[in-house]
């Protein structure tokens, strides 16, 4: 069966970077990331959410592992801020084009400064939302950060 292209798939191929798909039933409502990790057969340290944060009205993107948790102090380092806070997620599809539990971080409405927490370096493929909840896209981090012009930093706890 083919499977339909999200707009983060279509970013991807136009950029030749390689990737797997992974889709998921999401019927029971469980599209947090470590039931996701679980529903697509990934370890949990390779799967990696995409969240979202602000300092005034500059957005910044956070790509980090999905049993972690971001540290805020550490982010703002990273995007050279004083301060920075969660965006709140009824305005994540305004500002991003994605809902919760489907925003990838290619494919955004912008390209919003992105980071990606470092231990993803490690590893030789890691997850991300395609775009659309019930759908993974697995792809080397290396590929990810060239197409997002992502940098890797320190940002979980």
């Amino acid at each position: 069966m083919s499977i339909p292209k999200t707009n983060a798939m279509r970013i991807l191929d136009t950029r030749n970077i390689a990737y797997e798909v992974h889709q998921y039933d999401n019927e029971d409502g469980q599209i947090h990331g470590t039931a996701v990790a679980e529903k697509v057969n990934l370890a949990p340290e390779m799967v990696f959410k995409t969240l979202v944060a602000h300092s005034g009205a500059n957005l910044y993107v956070f790509v980090i592992p999905v049993a972690e948790e971001l540290d805020l102090k550490k982010a703002a380092k990273a995007a050279g801020e004083k301060k920075i806070e969660m965006l709140p997620v009824k305005e994540l599809l305004k500002w991003t084009g994605y809902v919760r539990g489907g925003c990838s971080p290619v494919g955004m409405k912008k390209l919003y400064p992105t980071f990606i927490a470092s231990s993803a370096v490690e590893l030789a493929t890691i997850a991300v939302s395609a775009g659309k909840i019930g759908m993974q896209m697995e792809l080397e981090p290396k590929q990810l950060a060239e197409a997002l012009d992502a940098r890797f930093s320190e940002l979980i706890k």
